[in-house]
C-alpha cells in the first residue's frame, strides 16, 4: 500500500529498491528487454572506446552489451537492489548509484548516454534530457527506448485492456508522467529538441515476448513491475480475479506451436548534442 503523500520519485524508488521486484523483473522481462539493446547502442553510436553512461541500468543489460563492444561504460541506477543484481550478473562492469535528474558525471565528459526503458519511470523526463545534454560532449549522442503504445505492445494492451474492462484505472497512485508519453514519436522529437538536442530520429524495433503460460503476463506484472503492479493491487479481489481471467484468455489467443507469442515493439529515440 502506498502511503498518502508519497511522491512519484519516492514511490518508484521504494518499489525498485525491493529485491523481490528487481529479481522478478529480471526473471520475467529480461527476454524482451535484452532484444532492444543492440538497436539502442547502435542509435547512440556506441563502439570501442566510447565513453557511455547507461542510465536506469537496472540489471545492467545495456551496460554489459556496451562493455562487450569495447566501450568505457558506467551503469547508473537509483536502486541499490538493482545495482546489486547487476554487479552479480556482470562483475566486470562498473555500476554506480545515481539519479537520472542529477547524473554523477562532469560536463561534457561522455560520448553517449543511453537508457533502456528507463524514461517512463523518471518523475521529470525533461530533467534527464537536460542532464544528458550537460554530460555529453559536442557531437555526443543520446538514445532511449520505451514500449510502443498498448495498441501495438500486445502484452501491455492485454493487461491494461483487462483492467479497463473489469476494474478501475483511476486508483490512488502518486501522480507521475504518462507511462506511454514517449511512445509517441512526435513527443520524443519535441522533448529532445526542447532540451537542446539536434537531428532527432525515432525508430520502431519489432520484438516478440515468448511465454509458456497464459498466466505469465499477469505474473510478470505482479512480480516484476512497480506502477502496473500497484494498479492491479488497488483493485477489489473480485475485480482482480476477473482481470486475471481476462488476461489469461486474451493471451491464450496468441498461442503458436505450444508457446504464446506477444508482439512488444520498442520505440527508440536518438539525437545529437550540438
Amino acid at each position: 500500500m502506498t502511503e498518502q503523500g508519497t511522491s512519484f520519485h519516492d514511490f518508484e524508488h521504494q518499489g525498485w529498491s525491493t529485491e523481490e521486484i528487481a529479481t522478478g523483473y529480471h526473471d520475467a522481462l529480461s527476454p524482451i528487454k535484452t532484444q532492444t539493446v543492440g538497436a539502442l547502442l547502435d542509435a547512440a553510436g556506441v563502439g570501442r572506446g566510447t565513453r557511455v553512461a547507461d542510465v536506469a541500468t537496472g540489471a545492467g543489460y545495456a551496460a554489459a552489451a556496451a562493455a562487450e563492444r569495447g566501450a568505457v561504460v558506467v551503469g547508473v541506477d537509483f536502486s541499490t537492489a538493482q545495482l546489486a543484481l547487476a554487479r552479480r550478473l556482470y562483475p566486470g562492469v562498473e555500476f554506480r548509484e545515481g539519479d537520472a535528474g542529477a547524473l554523477p558525471f562532469p560536463d561534457g565528459s561522455l560520448d553517449a548516454v543511453v537508457s533502456n526503458y528507463g524514461v517512463p519511470h523518471f518523475p521529470d523526463p525533461d530533467a534527464f534530457l537536460r542532464e544528458a545534454l550537460r554530460v555529453l560532449r559536442s557531437g555526443g549522442r543520446i538514445a532511449s527506448s520505451v514500449w510502443a503504445a498498448p495498441a501495438e505492445s500486445v502484452g501491455l494492451g492485454i493487461v491494461y485492456g483487462a483492467v479497463q474492462a473489469h476494474g478501475r484505472m483511476d486508483v490512488s497512485l502518486p501522480p507521475g508522467p504518462n507511462f506511454f508519453l514517449f511512445s509517441d514519436p512526435a513527443q520524443c522529437e519535441r522533448s529532445l529538441q526542447a532540451a537542446g538536442f539536434r537531428s532527432a530520429a525515432v525508430t520502431k524495433v519489432p520484438q516478440v515476448w515468448r511465454v509458456a503460460s497464459p498466466d505469465a503476463p499477469f505474473e510478470a506484472v505482479m512480480r516484476g513491475t512497480v506502477r502496473a503492479a500497484a494498479l492491479l493491487r488497488a483493485q477489489t479481489p473480485e475485480a482482480l480475479a476477473a482481470i486475471r481471467d481476462a488476461i489469461r484468455k486474451a493471451a491464450s489467443a496468441y498461442t503458436r506451436d505450444g508457446a504464446i507469442e506477444l508482439m512488444m515493439p520498442a520505440v527508440i529515440a536518438a539525437a545529437e548534442r550540438p
